[in-house]
């Protein structure tokens, strides 16, 4: 009897969904996929699908955006800066409008901005800006890992805090798992106002765990920031027993664009605490002409009305007409950033992929590999690099156009991650992102088709088994 009510409740259920899955309009590979997840796990199939299936950028679970006070608060952040005029960048003005569409941050010049590569060079710049900060301190991470690195912050915090600066830290609930109460509560206790980014608790557990904020940002008294992939983290510097050390590129910036990152950090901030403490216009200042380039700031998330970052990579790869060249860890693309792939390389446009040999996972490893055949008999060219773990996520196309930002080249990042970008519209920069990109391929293996066609049959399958995951990973 209780097993008939309980079979029959499942069904209801299962029932309740599918219809769910109908009306949000979900793609009809997706719709299937869940029905089978849901009718074939018992139980367990519906948990799934509440914690990895629910569409958050239908159903709106984040209303952030829409509030009055959001708005205002946007529309007074954008008038600190001048943007530059649709007619200038006519070259680029299709993604520029498309990011401002998405983004809400129109291009703006007069910016300086700086590629820090790898951890030390990257946090040598972080910690000189740091020991400047006069007013106060923004920091937001995905990764904030205890280490020598921390506990050289925390001196410096101390410093800043005991000096007047106020300090804000936002760390994400899994990404900074690791983080202790003890080192979270030093913070506290000298002053720093610290908080998680969506904490996995009981009862919110199937709303929040597959949400993740996977920004870096940092910005100090609204002069100087800084975004890109490197986290919080001793491996960036000193290596880690399995990887050996971690690669990455970074972006320090200066100018009018740092406002942008300003705002993102306060909506996220809004979000966690329900508190409009610097949403103060005292917070925005008007800036000089500190540099030549112009920059645009690209952030999504599972509040986002559009996938702005997939947007971003999708476009770059179109309007590209002699190269793209792009460096990331996970390149799990989707049909649609793999269909342009496959396009650029078949119409004649130079597109190489330089990713790590070596990754942090083993089913992330080979769900990657499940999509070199396609590419590689498109013609793109793929690049393993081997000295270490190689975690930057840049873009650099037709020496005009560039990016440098925190997202990956997966569903994750697409569509479940908060993440920020930089796009940067400047011959320079790209010209030395574009050499840097060379350098690195330089000392990578580059993979040829025939050969990888070859591989081992058990290699094959477990690419197939780790394919499965790749809406998730």
């Amino acid at each position: 009897m209780v097993l008939s009510i309980f079979t029959t409740l499942y069904i209801l259920i299962g029932i309740l969904i599918i219809i769910r899955l109908l009306l949000n309009g979900m793609r009809p590979t997706n719709t299937l996929a869940w029905i089978l997840v849901i009718f074939t796990i018992p139980v367990g199939g519906i948990f799934l699908y509440l914690m990895l299936g629910r569409n958050r950028r239908k159903n709106k679970l984040f209303k952030l955006k829409h509030t009055p006070k959001v708005t205002s608060y946007i529309q007074k952040a954008l008038k600190h800066y001048a943007p530059i005029t649709k007619y200038e960048y006519n070259e680029h003005r299709k993604l520029i409008s498309l990011i401002t569409q998405n983004s809400y941050f129109a291009p703006c010049s007069g910016n300086d901005l700086r590629l820090l590569k790898n951890g030390e060079a990257t946090f040598r710049a972080i910690f000189e800006a740091l020991k400047n900060a006069e007013h106060f301190i923004h920091f937001e991470y995905y990764i904030f890992e205890e280490g020598a690195l921390t506990n050289e912050l925390f001196e410096l915090f101390a410093e800043k805090i005991n000096s007047g600066v106020k300090i804000r830290i936002i760390y994400d609930g899994i990404g900074s798992r690791s983080l202790s109460s003890s080192y979270i509560k030093k913070l506290q206790k000298i002053g720093v106002e610290i908080h998680r980014f969506l904490p996995i608790r009981f009862g919110k557990f199937l709303t929040s765990i597959n949400y993740r904020n996977h920004r870096k940002i940092i910005v100090i008294d609204n002069t100087i920031a800084f975004t890109g992939g490197i986290n919080v983290s001793d491996k960036y510097v000193v290596g880690d027993p399995d990887l050996g050390i971690w690669h990455d590129m970074h972006l320090q910036l200066k100018g009018p664009i740092v406002h942008s990152l300003q705002v993102i950090f306060a909506l996220d901030w809004y979000l966690i605490t329900k508190r409009d403490d610097i949403f103060d216009p005292t917070y925005f200042s008007k800036y000089p002409n500190v540099g030549s380039s112009t920059a645009q700031i690209v952030h999504s998330g599972p509040d986002s009305d559009f996938s702005a970052a997939r947007q971003l990579f999708f476009s770059m790869i179109n309007e590209a007409k002699d190269y793209v060249y792009i460096t990331n860890p996970y390149i799990i693309p989707g049909e649609s950033i793999l269909e342009a792939l496959q396009v650029a390389a078949l119409s004649g446009v130079d597109v190489r992929l330089l990713l790590s040999d070596n990754s942090d996972s083993v089913i992330v490893r080979w769900c990657v590999r499940s999509y070199f055949e396609r590419l590689l008999q498109a013609g793109v060219k793929i690049y393993l690099f081997s000295e270490g773990f190689l975690h930057s996520k840049t873009i650099v196309a037709d020496d005009t156009i560039s990016s440098v930002g925190t997202t990956n080249l997966d569903i994750r990042s697409f569509e479940q991650n908060y993440e920020v970008n930089a796009v940067i519209y400047d011959d320079s920069f790209a010209f030395a992102l574009k050499n840097d990109f060379l350098k690195d391929c330089d000392k990578s293996i580059q993979l040829n088709y025939d050969t990888f066609v070859q591989r081992p049959w058990q290699d094959r399958l477990r690419e197939g088994m780790a394919k499965i995951f790749s809406p998730v990973l």
